[in-house]
């Protein structure tokens, strides 16, 4: 493909992306709206933008992971992050009970569960990324290990609490946008922000992390430092997402694999805003349509975990065919 038709693709693909997002965005607040605007527009627009952090988060956080582990398969989320949010909302619920966490302070819970899946994510990673080269197999054989243990630990825990509250349990460990606190979601905000102004930075690093360690080095990037830093940014946007609404697994292999096949280029400038888009459209069209057409009947993250499952294992099929 020549530069010119590259160019032309990427903005026609750009401007379809961008004007498919504003449109989910604006249905959202508007179709089936009833009763006052003063209540309607702020109720929604909490929603609305508890939806756009997530997907902006999740897009981002992926394609960069997949850049720095060199691998299109791998996520942050599979290396353990939702089976430590599970064991941590089990834990609350067997110890205080569903009545007593439903009494605790989001705010709260909030921080403890983003310092926790902190603190988890730097101690597993430094398995990759420690003073030398690790192996990926043992970053996902490691990341694997501890997803089996977290989940091992939940399931017997889920067993011997009372039914009642293994229901109200089931119900937080689905990805939930209706009940966004405004003032985490400023909080989680300002945190995107930051990251987002630090990812712009590193952008023409992450092309040249993008082409291997060994490359990188030969080019003159301190690889050890940049991987590190650009790491905890990674860490940092699924932390917040993960907090803040729930743990949506297959989201972000999903847009992130999507933005690879439609752009006729590995810039990150170009990929990273077309898997946000991608993500805005995904998850602000998808809650649009389950609320509006089938009126809450199933989570959106279900269909979201259906839908990248397949993805996930067509990639796997794919991988093994080659």
């Amino acid at each position: 493909m020549s530069p010119e038709a590259r160019s032309h693709r990427i903005t026609l693909v750009f401007a379809i992306l961008a004007v498919t997002s504003l449109l989910a965005s604006i249905l959202f607040m508007t179709l089936g709206a009833r009763g006052s605007w003063s209540f309607v527009l702020p109720f929604r627009g909490v929603k609305l933008a508890g939806l756009l952090l997530v997907a902006v988060a999740i897009a981002l956080s992926t394609v960069i992971f997949q850049t720095i582990v060199n691998n299109r398969i791998l996520t942050p989320s599979l290396m353990g992050f939702d089976a430590l949010y599970a064991l941590l909302q089990t834990i609350l619920v067997f110890i205080f009970g569903a009545a007593g966490v439903s009494g605790f302070d989001k705010r709260l819970m909030f921080v403890a569960e983003t310092g926790a899946m902190l603190l988890f994510a730097s101690l597993l990673y430094r398995w990759l990324f420690a003073t030398t080269a690790r192996s990926l197999h043992l970053l996902l054989l490691v990341g694997i290990v501890f997803g089996v243990l977290f989940r091992s630990i939940s399931g017997f825990l889920q067993r011997i609490i009372d039914p009642t509250e293994f229901l109200i349990l089931q119900d937080r460990l689905f990805a939930s946008f209706n009940s966004i606190d405004p003032v985490l979601l400023t909080l989680s905000a300002a945190i995107l922000g930051a990251c987002c102004t630090a990812i712009w930075w590193l952008l023409p690093k992450l092309d040249v992390l993008a082409l291997g360690r060994e490359h990188a080095i030969a080019l003159g990037i301190n690889h050890h430092l940049i991987v590190s830093g650009t790491l905890l940014l990674v860490i940092l946007l699924v932390a917040i997402s993960t907090a803040l609404v729930g743990p949506v697994s297959f989201f972000g292999l999903l847009v992130a694999n999507l933005a690879y096949l439609l752009m006729p280029t590995a810039r990150h400038a170009v990929l990273l805003p077309t898997a946000a888009l991608l993500a805005i459209i995904f998850l602000v069209g998808g809650q649009t349509i389950l609320e509006r057409v089938f009126g809450f009947d199933t989570a959106l993250s279900v269909v979201i975990e259906f839908a990248g499952g397949i993805v996930f294992l067509l990639l796997v099929i794919r991988g093994a065919a080659r």
